[in-house]
């Protein structure tokens, strides 16, 4: 007995699987069923109908089919492919006796259904990476009308419409097929498989786009088969850009001469003083007896890897026997380009906080616990990294020097790899609580001033700038009450 289904051509899964789970309950084999698209000719040996199946008493009321092979099987039937109704039944009976038959890749119809669902989900993907909305003037409402026309192949407007209504939900919206509609109206969408007439619709962004995309098109890296296999020909008829694309590949090759031909660019500023300094010899004396002579060998610092990339070692600089020695982390860009500490933008806010709390820049000696700038590059940028335990342990060397010539009463360090150099310890534990170290000097923890410029928040980076103060204040005090007696081995 033959049996006759028809399925309309909008690619619903759910219609044409409660026909099949009717057929399989059925045990009706592939071969007895007809599938076809409403509006085809009636076959003269049709003997039965949609509503007869219903009269079939099922054989099996149980149909297994697993979660993977369901989602092939919706992918089939959104498919244009008219034979896609048959290849899904099919597929369907067969894996009631064979379980794992969508894992046999060898097989003809496991290897065309795979195929088939490729072909839907990459129409999916050029869906979403094609259409071009436009906007459409529209005298109801506030909100921004927009239209647009795209021509998928296959029944693919239930698996797009879940990414364009999160995309685009800010502004009420069509998408006008071939194949039906999607509409979006700022609350919930709305799916039609009514086919659609193309609309005549532009606006002005268009060419606005086009000149963007002539800026940004690059001639040197052109690939017209990789560029024709992610963007066919089908596509370009309803892409604004696609009328300059001719234009732009006639003329890649004398774009890319003429590019050629220009006069390069000045290298980056750090470019040429690291090349400057890469040429200096080596000459790294014993201990230095003054700070020019620490200055001096401080030049031909190798000590660690660092020395390989940046412009120039950093030295502290200030009063030869400061009574106040502020210890940072690194040096920055800025201060690897200038040769000098905290002229950056952390040494501004560092200004700004003596100011506040009453300590003289001048009067102090400002450095660094590592020399040189450790950074990662971005593009014609020097990010800032953090130095490793091992590099701080290599300066320490040059620090230690630094403080037996100043010989300060007070070090503030900021951050916890200056406090690190000297001391063994968090700046949890340490922060704001005075200590007196081995050789006599007062030794003080705080954040470094750059913690406050990568705080998003106001209200947090107040918050912590009023604390950043407090700890500045406490040393600022400090050096008033103790002004005038030594302190080499007093308590705090």
């Amino acid at each position: 007995m033959k049996f006759t289904l028809t399925q309309a051509d909008n690619g619903r899964f759910e219609t044409w699987r409660h026909q099949a789970r009717q057929a399989l309950q059925a045990q009706i084999t592939p071969e007895q069923i007809e599938w076809r698209l409403a509006g085809q000719d009636e076959m003269l040996w049709s003997t039965m109908n949609e509503t007869d199946l219903t009269q079939c008493p099922p054989v099996r009321t149980q149909i297994t089919l697993r979660p993977s092979t369901l989602k092939l099987l919706e992918d089939v039937i959104r498919h244009r492919d008219p034979d896609r109704f048959t290849l899904a039944y099919r597929l369907a009976w067969r894996s009631q006796a064979e379980p794992n038959l969508m894992a046999i890749k060898t097989d003809s119809d496991v290897v065309r259904a795979y195929r088939m669902q490729h072909q839907v989900r990459r129409d999916a993907h050029k869906m979403k990476a094609f259409l071009r909305f436009r906007e459409h003037l529209s005298p109801a409402g506030d909100r921004r009308q927009f239209l647009a026309w795209f021509e998928p192949e296959h029944h693919i407007l239930e698996v797009v419409a879940p990414f364009f209504t999160a995309r685009f939900a800010d502004m009420d919206w069509v998408i006008l097929t071939p194949r039906g509609s999607i509409a979006w109206d700022g609350t919930s969408s709305s799916i039609s498989l009514e086919l659609c007439a193309q609309p005549a619709i532009s606006d002005d962004m268009d060419a606005l786009w086009l000149t963007y995309y002539e800026s940004i098109f690059n001639p040197a890296r052109i690939k017209t088969k990789a560029m024709r296999a992610e963007m066919p020909k089908r596509y370009w008829k309803n892409l604004p850009e696609a009328s300059a694309i001719p234009h732009l590949l006639a003329t890649a090759e004398a774009r890319v001469l003429a590019m050629a031909q220009q006069t390069s660019g000045e290298a980056p500023a750090f470019h040429q003083r690291l090349t400057e300094r890469q040429a200096q010899p080596v000459d790294i004396g014993s201990d230095a007896i003054d700070l020019p002579s620490l200055r001096h060998d401080l030049t031909a610092c190798r000590r660690c890897a660092l020395h390989c990339h940046a412009t120039q070692t950093v030295p502290g600089t200030g009063l030869d026997h400061a009574r106040l020695m502020i210890i940072g982390e690194q040096p920055g860009d800025q201060e690897d380009l200038k040769g000098t500490p905290f002229v950056g933008p952390a040494g501004q806010v560092l200004n700004a906080a003596m100011r506040h709390t009453g300590l003289d820049r001048q009067s102090a000696y400002l450095t660094n616990a590592v020399k040189h700038f450790k950074f990662a590059p971005r593009g014609k940028r020097r990010i800032h990294q953090t130095p490793t335990a091992h590099e701080v342990d290599a300066c320490r060397w040059w620090l230690r020097q630094e403080i037996a010539i100043v010989k300060p009463s007070l070090i503030v360090t900021l951050g916890a790899t200056a406090l690190k150099s000297l001391a063994n310890q968090t700046l949890a534990q340490s922060r704001g609580r005075l200590t007196i170290m081995e050789n006599g000097t007062a030794r003080l923890a705080t954040i470094h001033p750059s913690y406050l410029l990568r705080l998003p928040d106001a209200e947090r980076r107040q918050s912590e700038e009023a604390r950043f103060h407090a700890d500045l204040q406490q040393a600022s005090k400090w050096l008033r009450d103790h002004a005038t007696r030594d302190f080499a081995g007093a308590e705090a």
